[in-house]
């Protein structure tokens, strides 16, 4: 079991601020996927900015989200 997504906050640079559940935190890089699918939608950087907590994940106005166990396995994670 992954843990959840407890907060998110967008960052420069396509850079998420994500604490989760189990005290850890860390920073996903959003840039490389920017080119592919519902990710598009988030290319502007004022749609990308629009991103919450949804469930144990996170997720867009515009509808793109992510698997909570990506957020976990790709964000750079240090303890807090």
């Amino acid at each position: 079991m992954y843990p959840a997504v407890k907060s998110v906050v967008p960052r420069d640079n396509y850079l998420l601020d994500i604490t989760f559940n189990n005290g850890e935190s860390g920073i996903l890089d959003m840039k490389p996927y920017l080119n592919f699918g519902i990710f598009n939608r988030i290319k502007d950087f004022s749609s990308f900015e629009k991103v919450a907590v949804a469930f144990d994940t996170i997720e867009w106005e515009s509808g793109a989200d992510l698997d909570p166990e990506f957020v976990y396995d790709k964000c750079k994670r240090h303890s807090i």
